[in-house]
C-alpha cells in the first residue's frame, strides 16, 4: 500500500480494557505523587483523562503496520483529546479508528489518525521524515490558540532517568523510547521520552495552575515540537485560570520548546458530569 492511499482508511474497531492498577500505573508514569490518593489508590480512584490517549494509540500503531512507511522512524507531532464522559475506574471501552488525512510536506509527510468512542475522541498527528514529495496536498497549517488575558504562571517537573522505561508499560512500546540503536538511527543520542508522557505531565501541571482537578480535563491540544530526554527538567509556562476560554501553555527544556500551542479546558465545578 502506498502512503497516499491511506487517506480515509478505516482501521477497524477495538475494545480497549484496563484495570484499576493500569490506570494507577499510568498516573505514576506521568508523575502523580503518592499523596494524590484519588489518582493512585483504588479506594476513590479517578482516572486521568490523558490515559485515553494511551488507550487509543493502537490505531496509530495499526496505521504503521500497513507497510506504507517505516513506523520505527515515525514521530508524534501533535495530539488532541476531547472527553465526552469521565473515564471509568476500570472496564472496557469500544473504540473505532481511521486515518483522516495524509499530507505531503515536501521532504516529509504527515498522517492524521482519529480514535472515537462514547467516552473520548483522540486525534494523533504522525510525522514521517523523508517520505514526502509525491505532489499531494500540503494540508492545514498548525493551529493557533486564542490569546489569554488571565494571570501567567510557571512550573517545573524533573523527569527521572527511567521515566520512558516506566511509561512504555502503559502500552506505548515504540522502540525509540527504549532501544538505543533505534534512537541513534533516528538522530537521537539516546532513547527519548514519549511525547504523550510529556503531555500527560503537562496536563497535570496545567490543572494545578488552573485550580482544577486533573480529572476535570475536557479538551486538550498541543504540538510536540522537540524531544525530552529522561532526566530532563520540563519547564511549563502558561496563561489563564480556567473557565470556558481554557488555559494556554507551552513547555521547554532549556532553550528548546518541547510543547507549543497548548490549550486545556476543564469542566467547571458547577457543571454536571
Amino acid at each position: 500500500m502506498q502512503l497516499r492511499d491511506l487517506a480515509g482508511y478505516e482501521l477497524g474497531s477495538r475494545t480497549v480494557a484496563y484495570e484499576e492498577r493500569d490506570a494507577i500505573l499510568y498516573a505514576l508514569a506521568v508523575g502523580a505523587a503518592s499523596d494524590e490518593s484519588d489518582l493512585v489508590y483504588e479506594r476513590d480512584l479517578r482516572v486521568l483523562p490523558t490515559y485515553a490517549c494511551a488507550l487509543g494509540l493502537w490505531a496509530a500503531e495499526h496505521a504503521g503496520a500497513l507497510g506504507a512507511y517505516d513506523r520505527n522512524a515515525a514521530l508524534h507531532a501533535w495530539q488532541m483529546l476531547e472527553m465526552h464522559n469521565s473515564m471509568p475506574p476500570s472496564g472496557a471501552i469500544e473504540t473505532k479508528g481511521r486515518i483522516i488525512g495524509v499530507w505531503d510536506k515536501g521532504k516529509a509527510a504527515m498522517i492524521d489518525v482519529v480514535v472515537e468512542s462514547e467516552v473520548f475522541t483522540a486525534s494523533y498527528g504522525i510525522f514521517l521524515p523523508g517520505v514526502g514529495g509525491w505532489g499531494g496536498e500540503r494540508g492545514p497549517s498548525a493551529w493557533t490558540t486564542r490569546e489569554q488575558t488571565g494571570p501567567s504562571w510557571h512550573g517545573e517537573f524533573k523527569t527521572c532517568s527511567n521515566q520512558a522505561a516506566i511509561y512504555r508499560l502503559t502500552g506505548d512500546l515504540h522502540p525509540m523510547h527504549i532501544d538505543a540503536a533505534v534512537a541513534r538511527a533516528n538522530g537521537f543520542e539516546r532513547p527519548i521520552l514519549h511525547g504523550l508522557c510529556t503531555l500527560g505531565i503537562a496536563a497535570r501541571m496545567v490543572a494545578a495552575a488552573a485550580g482544577a482537578h486533573p480529572t476535570d480535563l475536557r479538551r486538550l491540544q498541543a504540538r510536540l515540537t522537540a524531544p525530552v530526554m529522561p532526566g530532563d527538567t520540563i519547564a511549563l509556562c502558561g496563561r489563564g485560570c480556567g473557565g470556558p476560554e481554557g488555559v494556554t501553555f507551552e513547555a521547554s527544556v532549556g532553550d528548546a520548546a518541547v510543547l507549543k500551542g497548548g490549550q486545556a479546558v476543564f469542566q467547571s465545578r458547577g457543571d454536571a458530569g
